[in-house]
């Protein structure tokens, strides 16, 4: 049933309320609240798996296909996870308060910057239980309330987390309206969501392609974009086979369902013949199939590939390969096709190695690592509200700083303009 519209004001003046009372907390007692919610979440991980595994059959009997149930899956490995980010959180520095810039002008005033929070952050995305905690821990340390709307998917899982977080906040005497969940998941209320500029001040649309397009054309309330990962790994002509092989293996395979993963190889003509073979029988191993070009075919059994695969985030155990004869081409093939998410050059030349880092167009440039520690937690954020690919406000994983913003403070004793 579509939530009624007043039912949404509701939650609008809620939230707005509670940014309000988070403007007054201080580190000492968000971080108690943050230990209080990581605490809760381990003492229920009993209920937020029973409450998962709905998600997850109905999911299954839907056909969704197994890299995506995979997202969408808790494990008493991934709630620990969903704790331990919480607690790194909590060892963060607290940016809000933070002065910067303060500088005396010839009046004798004093004029700085002071580091403050957005206010009310909307997150709308798909179906990464995770999300809705490691969302809750960036806007709470930053002092921002936060309205969640998941995907229909994870709807019995964010539910049961966000109880969870809610009474641990209620036992800490915090403000529990500093996350809220539109539990309707119909496309009528996020619709209406993303229209709420009296009481939302920034949209944070998290999932596929689609979804991300939608929230940026129908959005009223300024949108930060975190956009889907085509990411490549380019193969060059110095690159140390193993290395290629490793890298490759590990930013497609670890994990197939998420953003920063691999979908596409970029491999020199030099390097071909040697290491190509090495990483198909990599992926062969996991079951991934390979779509090449002409030439990609001629020296590996492989499908053939269209203009649609290399521009595609496959998100599942698929390929693409491309030949090129330059450094140049491989970076012009890369920047035509990518997302400006992750992109990664397995070198040992140096000046191949900086003309990547200089030329690639995307918010996370690699040499010799996988594509896959595009995540703020393995880039020491904590955990991460997600991955923005667009350049203004932020770029790349966004942690604490990336939901804070700034305002002019003035101080003076009895300056007037003349």
């Amino acid at each position: 049933m579509e939530m009624r519209e007043d039912s949404l004001i509701v939650i609008g003046k809620h939230a707005k309320a509670a940014s309000r009372e988070m403007i007054r907390l201080g580190v000492t007692e968000k971080n108690e609240g943050l230990e209080a919610v990581a605490q809760a979440l381990i003492a229920n991980a009993h209920s937020l798996l029973e409450a998962n595994q709905k998600d997850v059959e109905r999911a299954r009997m839907d056909g969704m296909k197994e890299s995506l149930v995979d997202r969408l899956t808790l494990t008493e490995e991934r709630i620990e996870g969903m704790a331990e980010g919480i607690r790194q959180i909590i060892a963060l520095e607290d940016p809000v308060g933070e002065v910067l810039n303060m500088k005396t002008t010839p009046l004798g005033m004093q004029i700085g910057q002071k580091r403050v929070p957005l206010g009310v952050i909307g997150i709308i995305y798909e179906s990464r239980p995770n999300v809705t905690a490691d969302a809750f821990g960036l806007c709470f340390k930053t002092g921002n309330a936060v309205i969640l709307r998941g995907g229909k998917d994870a709807i019995s899982s964010n539910k049961a987390i966000v109880k969870v977080i809610r009474e641990a906040l209620n036992t800490c005497k915090l403000p529990v309206d500093s996350i809220q969940l539109l539990e309707d998941t119909s496309h009528e209320t996020a619709e209406r969501f993303m229209r709420m500029n009296e009481y939302v001040d920034v949209l944070i649309p998290r999932g596929g392609a689609g979804l991300i397009r939608t929230v940026v054309e129908k959005s009223t309330v300024p949108v930060i974009e975190t956009g889907t990962g085509n990411c490549h790994v380019y193969v060059d002509e110095t690159a140390d086979g193993k290395m290629a092989a490793d890298i490759v293996e590990n930013a497609k395979t670890q994990r197939l369902g998420v953003c920063n993963a691999c979908e596409s190889l970029v491999i020199h003509s030099a390097a071909l013949e040697k290491i190509l073979p090495l990483i198909a029988q990599r992926l062969e191993n996991h079951q991934v199939e390979m779509r090449g070009d002409e030439r990609a075919r001629a020296c590996y059994n492989m499908k053939e590939a269209t203009e649609e695969d290399f521009g595609k985030e496959y998100l599942d155990a698929v390929i693409s390969v491309k030949v090129v004869d330059s450094l140049e081409e491989a970076i012009g093939h890369i920047n035509h096709y990518n997302t400006g998410h992750s992109e990664a050059i397995v070198t040992s030349d140096y000046h191949n190695a900086m003309t990547f880092l200089n030329e690639i167009d995307a918010a996370a440039v690699y040499v010799n690592a996988s594509t896959r520690f595009t995540d703020g937690f393995e880039l020491g954020f904590g955990a991460e509200i997600g991955i923005s690919t667009q350049k203004l406000h932020a770029r790349g994983p966004m942690g604490l700083l990336a939901l804070t913003t700034t305002k002019y403070i003035i101080m003076g004793d009895g300056q007037i303009r003349g």
